[in-house]
């Protein structure tokens, strides 16, 4: 795995390089670290507002009862691609372009969860047993002013520690 990562971060440092110096050769220095800022920006900006609305997608999905799996995984895509955009180079913000698209975000999501079958357990007995990809409905935690801890809701399943709690302000 290390050498696999190594040859990876080598190649596409070597290929930068290549690329920066072929294009600073054509463009000249100066207009070639502009353009390298300028990606560096607009790439920021097109993360941030993509994040937002996968953030209310994730929102959106809980409050239906799902589970957002697929939104979650194109959320760590969408930290990828601000990583691959702020870095130097436009090999880094070709790739990170490709993960701000929607549909090719959502095909790697589909086919990461495929692949890997995520799967999300809570505890040894009872709870949500589902993965990403199906299952039991993801139940969202209450909402509301009494979620004060008393006497009247505590509940042992065998997976509850009971206790109480107040909260301050």
């Amino acid at each position: 795995m290390f050498a696999r990562l190594f040859l990876l971060f080598t190649a596409t440092s070597l290929l930068e390089i290549f690329i920066l110096v072929k294009v600073g050769g054509f463009l000249g220095a100066w207009p070639t670290v502009g353009l390298v800022v300028v990606t560096a920006f607009v790439g920021s900006a097109l993360v941030r507002s993509q994040g937002i609305q996968t953030m209310f997608k994730v929102q959106a999905r809980v409050n239906q009862g799902e589970m957002p799996g697929q939104q979650l995984i194109e959320g760590m895509m969408l930290v990828i691609a601000g990583v691959l955009l702020v870095t130097p180079g436009f090999v880094t913000d070709f790739c990170g372009l490709m993960l701000l698209q929607p549909g090719i975000r959502a095909k790697l999501a589909k086919a990461a969860m495929n692949k890997f079958q995520l799967q999300m357990v809570a505890g040894s007995h009872g709870g949500f047993h589902g993965g990403f990809t199906g299952g039991q409905p993801f139940t969202p935690p209450p909402q509301g002013p009494n979620q004060q801890g008393s006497a009247d809701n505590k509940v042992n399943d065998g997976n509850t520690i009971e206790g109480e709690y107040e909260r301050k302000e």
